[in-house]
């Protein structure tokens, strides 16, 4: 995806927040590789305030984590934050967003990953015959193809006529 301007402050930022997560393995100025070599565990960033009580923190973790573990480097930090910034391209949103409800990683979403995002989304509050009912009926409106899955461009369609999309996916840093 596209690279857009990142400010030195926002940088120092973002590095403060990072090391205060796990001070005891985040030095206090990082030299060489240590930006991609020192890792923070999945479990203490999900303790963020911005993260806690979303849904989604175990799958953000994992798709921002390089190493696929969900435990995030400063760079896989900085990304995360990045991306879920009010100053991130609209575009990179989306693609991101498609990435955490893609769960099976097959470059699709389908009835599976819609019933994993209902599941999140009403902490378990529907009944299986509901969730199945809702994924039904996104696939119908959405899946322009017809192949029972949405891909990146159907998903994009969709997305982007979401009047609170990017009001909802962002990180204040």
């Amino acid at each position: 995806m596209g690279v857009w301007k990142i400010s030195h402050d926002l940088v120092t930022r973002v590095y403060k927040r990072y090391r205060a997560i796990c001070p005891e393995v985040v030095p206090k100025k990082m030299t060489g590789d240590e930006p991609v070599k020192i890792r923070v565990p999945q479990e203490r960033i999900e303790q963020l305030p911005e993260l806690k009580e979303n849904p989604f923190k175990q799958r953000i973790c994992q798709v921002f984590s390089k190493e696929g573990n969900g435990s995030l480097s400063f760079e896989d930090f900085l990304d995360l934050l990045s991306v879920f910034s009010e100053q991130a391209p609209r575009q990179i949103k989306v693609y991101y967003a498609f990435k955490i409800y893609d769960f099976d990683d097959d470059h699709h979403i389908g009835p599976a990953d819609l019933e994993q995002v209902l599941k999140l989304l009403t902490r378990s509050q529907l009944s299986a015959e509901e969730i199945v009912q809702v994924c039904e009926k996104v696939i119908e409106e959405a899946d322009v193809d017809g192949d029972g899955k949405l891909s990146y461009m159907e998903f994009e369609h969709v997305i982007l006529r979401a009047p609170d999309f990017l009001g909802t996916f962002h990180i204040r840093v």
